[in-house]
């Protein structure tokens, strides 16, 4: 409980980009993201990156972002990219790109290690530290099961 005159220690940031909307540059139809998963791409598709997927108005869209990025982030701010981080970082390019029209059609996005230090600098500019991230909870991509009524056999 917070007393009257009393701030917070904490603040609690709203949902940033692990559940957002974004808005199709062409279309303007508004497209709901959910972030799904962090995935070590080495051991599934033998890239030295780091995918996030995504599921964008219900469809895949995956982010790779290059492993190289975190040896950089260490030499650059003596800091780590979180898990968290990176799933942010990775939702504020998708956000960027579906808003500016870059090819929406596309399955897999690839970030530059540059792209991705600048993402995370940005969330982490918005967010204040990576304690203030949302905790990632996996969700099941299969949608919310509906009870039908089965007629007496």
């Amino acid at each position: 409980m917070i007393l009257p005159g009393k701030r917070a220690a904490f603040t609690l940031i709203a949902a940033m980009y692990e559940n957002f909307t974004a808005t199709d540059r062409w279309t303007q139809e508004t497209l709901p993201c959910r972030w799904r998963a962090n995935i070590v791409a080495i051991s599934t598709r033998h890239a030295d990156a780091v995918d996030i997927r995504f599921n964008v108005n219900g469809r895949p869209v995956w982010i790779a972002m290059p492993c190289t990025a975190w040896v950089e982030q260490k030499k650059r701010t003596n800091k780590v990219i979180t898990d968290q981080l990176a799933a942010q970082a990775a939702g504020l390019y998708l956000k960027q790109i579906i808003e500016s029209g870059y090819d929406s059609g596309r399955e897999m996005y690839t970030m530059t290690v540059e792209e991705v230090l600048a993402n995370a600098d940005a969330v982490l500019r918005e967010a204040g530290h990576t304690s203030k991230l949302h905790t990632l909870v996996p969700t099941s991509d299969e949608p919310s099961p509906q009870i039908v009524a089965q007629p007496p056999v």
